[in-house]
């Protein structure tokens, strides 16, 4: 399967859904300078987030890092945190969720 990802300003664009793959989910995120996504729980799955472009904070667990394109970040599972755009043009971003195995 092959997708092409939209240059627009869309909040959101699902790149993989439950229909597309056994556990894996993922997504690309755009936000506006000042907007977040809001505080969510990443629950039994862990996260890697890849910036395409702008700047931003990744608040997680309490803890607060600068994030920009180029770079990546990791939330672990069940970890409580939120992306904020910090900078002056839109924060976009690619998500990849996958179910947490433990023990492996």
């Amino acid at each position: 399967m092959i997708k092409t990802l939209p240059r627009d300003s869309a909040e959101y664009f699902e790149i993989l859904g439950k229909s597309d793959t056994v556990s894996m989910r993922s997504g690309m995120v755009t936000l506006a300078p000042g907007q977040d996504v809001g505080a969510h729980s990443t629950e039994n799955y862990e996260e890697l987030l890849i910036v395409l472009d702008g700047a931003g904070e990744l608040n997680a667990a309490g803890s607060a890092v600068s994030i920009r394109k180029g770079q990546v970040a990791y939330n672990q599972p069940r970890t409580i945190h939120n992306v904020k755009n910090t900078g002056t043009i839109p924060l976009r971003y690619i998500y990849v969720v996958a179910k947490a195995v433990e023990g492996q």
